[in-house]
């Protein structure tokens, strides 16, 4: 349901928002202890290997290695090493911010954990008032609560760039319902210099804008988003001779290439048979996928076009690429599906007990996995 230009012009008294943000940054910062106590608990009693592993240490796994890795060498990688194919697949802000804070933070784990609590909390707190503005009131910090507890929010704690990107990309959502749209379109472009992704969210705008039915004169603004995506284009042709440089890097590193859609769905299925190591990760990735699925459905039938827009066009990369990776991760950025947990366990609160019930457990079980070095998504 669309929210009328009178409810957008009356915005929330200024103490029930004060309590609401409150209740959201509480929700935040006692999830992240949690996370710090549960985790150091864990390996204790388990022992092993990891018992002798510093817990900094134990973020650098992954994407977050190759992060730090960017930040400290460039594209072409630590030159002691062969060069990481799949480097240029990473957008530059995330090590921009990494190379920034490292300036005050020595370690550079340390350094991308800080980046991601700080970008986290960004990011809960506008997803609360995005979900108290779609209403009704105290759906906010559920909302909030439903991402901190999805099975993949080991990212949101890791020094990934989704924090970072959640951070500029639901501001910019607000800021676009509330009609702003110099603010939607500066913030969006942040958003772009941290993912991919930022070109789904600049095109949702697009879409936005034009069901808001919004004046010509306003419209230059729509462009402010494509501008990192262009610069990162022409840097890693200047540096590379190549304007496709992040696709072919997305080949390379991970045979990620476009094939047809039942394809994609019949190599995952196989390698979610059977054992091994990875077979509880591609189940997971059907599920994500059949997750997507869902949520556009939900966008359709609800006429949301813009959410359809941005949440589709992410559904559909991933599921037109050789085989499902990374779909329930991808679901964090998701923001219309922790809407619609806020608004409707605001009016059952059972919901969200159930979903909590649910799906906490897998998200301490890949917080885990993750410390571990095992793949968690």
């Amino acid at each position: 349901m669309q929210t009328s230009p009178q409810e957008i012009a009356s915005p929330a008294p200024a103490a029930p928002q004060r309590a609401w943000d409150t209740n959201t940054l509480l929700v935040w910062l006692g999830s992240r202890i949690g996370i710090v106590i549960a985790m150091t608990a864990g390996v204790a009693i388990l022992g092993g290997d990891e018992a002798k592993t510093p817990f900094l240490e134990r973020w650098l796994h992954w994407d977050a290695g190759l992060l730090v890795e960017i930040a400290k060498f460039g594209y072409d990688g630590d030159p002691a090493e062969k060069p990481d194919p799949g480097l240029p697949a990473f957008f530059p802000g995330m090590p921009i911010a990494l190379r920034l804070v490292h300036l005050i933070v020595p370690d550079w784990s340390l350094a991308g954990l800080l980046i991601s609590f700080a970008a986290g909390a960004v990011a809960v707190l506008a997803l609360a008032r995005l979900a108290d503005f779609e209403g009704p009131p105290g759906a906010g910090w559920r909302a909030a609560l439903a991402l901190i507890l999805f099975p993949m929010a080991v990212f949101l704690f890791a020094g990934y760039s989704e924090p970072l990107f959640l951070a500029f990309a639901i501001p910019a959502w607000l800021y676009a319902r509330r009609q702003d749209w110099s603010a939607a379109a500066l913030l969006a472009a942040g958003a772009s210099c941290m993912r991919i992704t930022g070109l789904f969210l600049a095109l949702a705008l697009i879409v936005e804008f034009v069901t808001q039915r919004r004046r010509l004169r306003e419209a230059w603004w729509l462009a402010v988003p494509f501008l990192p995506l262009v610069a990162y284009s022409a840097y890693q042709h200047q540096r590379t001779g190549d304007w496709l440089a992040w696709q072919h890097a997305q080949e390379a590193g991970w045979g990620r290439r476009m094939v047809w859609p039942w394809e994609s769905f019949q190599t995952t299925l196989q390698m979610a048979s059977g054992d091994g190591q990875f077979v509880w990760a591609f189940r997971m990735e059907v599920a994500g996928a059949l997750l997507g699925v869902a949520v556009l459905v939900w966008l359709l039938l609800a006429r949301r076009w813009s959410e359809f827009v941005y949440v589709g066009l992410q559904v559909g990369a991933l599921l037109f690429s050789a085989y499902y990776l990374s779909i329930p991760r991808s679901a964090l950025l998701w923001w219309p599906v922790w809407v619609l947990l806020g608004r409707a366990s605001a009016r059952r609160p059972w919901l969200l007990l159930l979903y909590a019930v649910v799906v906490g457990p897998l998200m301490v079980m890949n917080v885990y996995g993750f410390m571990r070095g095992a793949w968690a998504g």
